[in-house]
């Protein structure tokens, strides 16, 4: 519990055997309730690795479902246990667990319904080792986004999110893709619905092990994020009618 709230870490798998445990063993405990893990069809031995953990709340696709369908089983598995406050953390140890803490009771004391760890504040994402492509990427990506959603986030590609029990109930995340660009389309749901978002300095790592899409994949992904910040901006203006908006 942080200040009443109940917190549930949601972890979406995907071969995460050699990550997991260092993930695992760096959340705070003295503060979260629950942990779910969801994996998407691993070909490793994650849900092994889960177990022996003492994981209680594991789940198995029989398909891989992709990374925003995995997403979905996360929250919906959340909800269930009750939780009024959510934070995703990828299992691959690409983001530290140590700022749950500083995510979570900003939601808590009722200051901002969602939080990101944002790799762009500061100097964090290249000197973690982030390549240069994806970086710049992000920024020009991140530019375009701001300017169609008139927002002021520094990027809206991180995979750390925590979210209030309010959010999830609100937008319609089920509607979204089952891909990667899950994520933009989450964020624009938020912000349509007037939501803020706020952001805090996280720094980030890659290695071998660490989650990573290909060229191809990033090229699709960078043109359905372009996708949904046009309809997100034709859906304000009253020209288009969003089917992922309740």
């Amino acid at each position: 519990m942080i200040l009443g709230k109940k917190l549930v870490i949601v972890l979406p798998a995907y071969n995460a055997a050699k990550t997991i445990e260092k993930t695992y063993n760096e959340i705070p405990f003295d503060i979260v309730d629950e942990v779910v893990l969801v994996d998407d069809k691993s070909s490793d031995e994650t849900v092994k690795v889960a177990e022996q953990l003492g994981i209680r709340h594991i789940i198995s696709h029989p398909i891989n479902r992709g990374y925003g369908g995995n997403q979905k089983s996360c929250y919906n598995k959340a909800k269930e246990l009750g939780a009024d406050i959510v934070v995703m953390l990828h299992p691959d140890y690409q983001y530290t667990p140590k700022l749950i803490h500083s995510m979570a009771y900003l939601i808590a004391n009722g200051t901002y319904p969602v939080v990101f760890g944002s790799r762009i504040l500061g100097k964090g994402a290249l000197k973690g080792g982030m390549p240069w492509y994806k970086y710049y990427a992000n920024r020009i990506l991140t530019l375009f986004q701001n300017l169609l959603l008139n927002q002021k986030l520094s990027e809206y590609h991180t995979g750390y999110r925590a979210f209030s029990k309010e959010v999830l109930d609100t937008v319609a995340y089920e509607k979204n893709s089952d891909d990667f660009v899950f994520d933009n389309q989450m964020v624009a749901q938020i912000f349509f619905k007037g939501f803020s978002i706020a952001e805090i300095t996280c720094p980030t790592k890659y290695f071998k092990e660490a989650s990573s899409i290909n060229l191809k994949r990033s090229i699709i992904y960078g043109l359905g994020v372009l996708k949904v910040s046009v309809q997100y901006r034709f859906a304000k203006w009253g020209i288009y009618k969003w089917v992922i908006v309740k």
